[in-house]
């Protein structure tokens, strides 16, 4: 389900996306999910949600929020996806929130670097790096999300593996979601 909240994907991409699984259980959840009209198949392989199970969105996310104080524990051989951080910002800093300083914030851990910043009170992410971030984020990411979404403070952020370039104290711009 959090791979397809981000759009239609074929098998390939989702099985990419859902590290340790193996193809025939992922096969069987895409055909039960498709029975049970939370997801469709389109013409041209891919796999999306139908309107019914985008309503699963907000319960995905709250179950996240409830979730986020497992993300002080390590990973250990955990995989990590760069395009997670979406889902995880969008959970912990919902909505708009005009009191939200600008601040950029360039993500390192993953697969790739993830740009965050703040543009009319809301959160966005783009893929990438950012051309001129006020900090920049680098390390594993149980401990870089933890600083994040403010679990951990700089300090323990560090202790954590986290290389933290800039003022980490412009972090409270992002006014996270009680």
């Amino acid at each position: 389900m959090r791979e397809l909240l981000d759009g239609p994907h074929r098998y390939a991409e989702l099985l990419g996306g859902l590290p340790g699984i193996a193809t025939n259980l992922l096969a069987d959840r895409l055909r039960t999910l498709a029975e049970s009209g939370v997801i469709e198949r389109h013409g041209d392989g891919r796999y999306a949600l139908t309107a019914w199970g985008q309503g699963l969105q907000d319960a995905i996310y709250e179950l996240g929020r409830w979730a986020a104080p497992q993300m002080l524990r390590p990973p250990g051989d955990d995989a990590f996806r760069s395009h997670w951080l979406g889902h995880i910002v969008l959970a912990r800093f919902d909505g708009t929130d005009r009191r939200r300083g600008k601040v950029t914030v360039e993500i390192r851990c993953g697969d790739e670097p993830t740009t965050l910043y703040t543009a009319d009170g809301r959160i966005h992410l783009a893929r990438g790096p950012a051309t001129a971030p006020d900090i920049v984020l680098d390390g594993p990411p149980d401990a870089v999300i933890a600083l994040l979404i403010g679990l951990i403070d700089a300090a323990s952020a560090r202790v954590g593996g986290v290389s933290v370039t800039g003022d980490a104290r412009k972090l409270r711009r992002l006014r996270p979601r009680d």
